[in-house]
């Protein structure tokens, strides 16, 4: 089996529910990932192995994911739809208004700290790979998700 082969079939569902996590939208998603992976098989030569390849491959997906709503004139905030999968805010899931609200909140919810929590929530990224994707470490990735839960929290008050 191929190197690119051994990428595709290791990391395909983290690149797919991560880009899913950004546009909630099955579809676009594997299409998305589609792209991403055919970046991957043209890039692989210039990966340095500064970083995990995984983290390489998801900042091509995010960067692949908001070029293509730029192509397509979407706005990438309006896809946000999700919520948290831990803690106290998983609960509050429940409820079917208090997800709304979330929803709301994640939507004004500013920089980095959105896509932060997107990363770990729905990337499933660890908070190293988030902290070297954004050129920080892994204590600024750690304090931003919790910052981020704690204006969620805050805000639902």
């Amino acid at each position: 089996m191929g190197a690119f082969e051994e990428l595709y079939k290791r990391y395909y569902s983290q690149v797919y529910f991560y880009v899913l996590g950004l546009c909630r939208n099955e579809h676009i998603a594997e299409e998305i990932t589609q792209e991403t992976f055919f970046k991957v098989l043209k890039k692989m030569d210039s990966f340095k192995g500064e970083c995990k390849v995984n983290v390489w491959m998801i900042q091509i997906a995010k960067n692949t994911f908001y070029n293509y709503c730029r192509e397509k004139k979407l706005d990438p905030e309006s896809s946000l739809e999700g919520l948290e999968s831990e803690g106290t805010i998983e609960e509050k899931i429940i409820d079917r208004e208090e997800a709304e609200q979330i929803h709301v909140i994640l939507h004004r919810m500013k920089e980095p700290y959105k896509e932060v929590f997107w990363m770990r929530t729905f990337g499933e990224l660890s908070f190293k790979e988030i902290g070297s994707i954004h050129g920080k470490t892994e204590s600024w990735a750690r304090v931003t998700y919790h910052r981020a839960k704690l204006m969620i929290k805050e805000e639902l008050k």
